[in-house]
């Protein structure tokens, strides 16, 4: 049996916040252990989230590297609390270490599964789709936000990169977020993205006499090769970091009973590319 290191969302996300800032330094693991005093592979295990720094470790660390002042003190916070299980952060605030973990998990995913109600999945959105969709962003933080969600695309293009199966709500497929011909181009990009090898598209067809999991909201199920899987929740001003093994296990559940539900990556295609056709001709 393969067993799986014992990480945490917060852990990870710490981890990968201290990995950019010593590659930012421009060092080496080794170069910095030996200037903690420690070997590489401790510092291996504080990047990936598998032993993560005390808050001491951290403070020591993070002199190492030069990082000073309100950014010192941010990370030192997330150290002391790194080993909460689940992890829930409401409002704005905690908004770059939620955006620093999700491209951790889709970094490192073997396999995404995203559940999305009225809204398609981030790794497959448009630019205008993804600004449309970010029309509360304050104006001083969207170009920023809008990059990152962006960049996260890139992910798919890599030779390793994950499996990524979103489940989509066929409701989705009628809104006009931003507009007829912003939703056009989103459906093109749809289209397109389903021919990849390792995109799976798959509609869950409308007029449901049957209560499933989607009803209850959208969701993110990150499966990896090394650690155990973790689930991602997000609402309008909350999102949540699940690993506790039961909790992990319902959502592993929802996402079969979906997949039972829910149309072949062929049938579905078809279904997009026939409502783009429709609104292309509603649109002459």
């Amino acid at each position: 049996m393969v067993r799986t290191a014992k990480t945490n969302p917060r852990a990870r996300a710490l981890g990968a916040e201290l990995r950019q800032l010593r590659e930012d330094a421009g060092l080496g693991v080794r170069e910095l252990g030996r200037r903690l005093g420690v070997g590489h592979t401790t510092v291996w295990r504080y990047e990936s989230g598998t032993k993560p720094p005390s808050p001491e470790d951290t403070a020591s660390l993070l002199t190492a590297l030069g990082v000073t002042g309100a950014e010192r003190d941010r990370i030192i916070e997330i150290a002391r609390t790194v080993r909460d299980p689940n992890w829930l952060s409401s409002g704005v605030p905690g908004i770059r270490e939620e955006l620093a973990t999700l491209i951790e998990f889709e970094r490192t995913a073997k396999r995404i599964t995203e559940v999305g109600n009225l809204v398609f999945s981030g790794l497959l959105q448009t630019r205008d789709y993804a600004r449309a969709v970010m029309a509360t962003v304050p104006p001083e933080r969207l170009e920023t936000r809008l990059a990152f969600r962006l960049s996260r695309r890139e992910v798919l293009d890599r030779e390793d990169g994950p499996k990524l199966v979103s489940l989509i709500a066929e409701a989705a497929l009628w809104e006009r977020i931003g507009g007829t011909g912003v939703m056009i181009d989103q459906l093109r990009h749809l289209v397109k993205m389903a021919d990849h090898d390792n995109v799976s598209i798959q509609v869950i067809k409308a007029g449901s006499t049957v209560w499933h999991p989607a009803h209850a909201g959208p969701f993110i199920l990150f499966e990896f090769d090394d650690q155990a899987p973790i689930v991602h929740l997000e609402h309008f001003r909350t999102s949540a970091f699940l690993r506790n093994v039961k909790d992990v296990a319902d959502y592993s559940g929802a996402v079969d009973s979906l997949l039972d539900v829910a149309m072949t990556p062929e049938e579905s295609r078809k279904v997009i590319a026939q409502r783009l056709e429709t609104m292309e001709s509603e649109s002459d």
